[in-house]
């Protein structure tokens, strides 16, 4: 199965601007600005995430993928083209 020797993601808190995720030992915090799709979402559907490679996020019952890499690094991934 894909991701299943990768260590465990944890959600450490869900908060009105977003969410942290401590992930290889390092926390990131995925903000609702900059990744609306979770803005709206049930707690529990946020808590469902999957690691499918060290570097691929996904949640299933959002149908949302994101690289490890654009949640330290949002401004290099814009959610509109310019």
């Amino acid at each position: 199965m894909p991701g299943s020797d990768l260590p465990k993601i944890e959600e450490t808190n869900i908060s009105n601007s977003g969410f942290g995720i401590l992930l290889d030992d390092c926390e990131m915090f995925v903000a609702f600005d900059e990744s609306p799709w979770f803005r709206n979402a049930q707690v529990g559907a946020i808590l469902n995430v999957e690691r499918l490679q060290v570097d691929h996020l996904y949640w299933p019952e959002l149908d949302v993928d994101l690289s490890v890499t654009s949640i330290d690094n949002p401004e290099r991934y814009p959610l509109k083209s310019k």
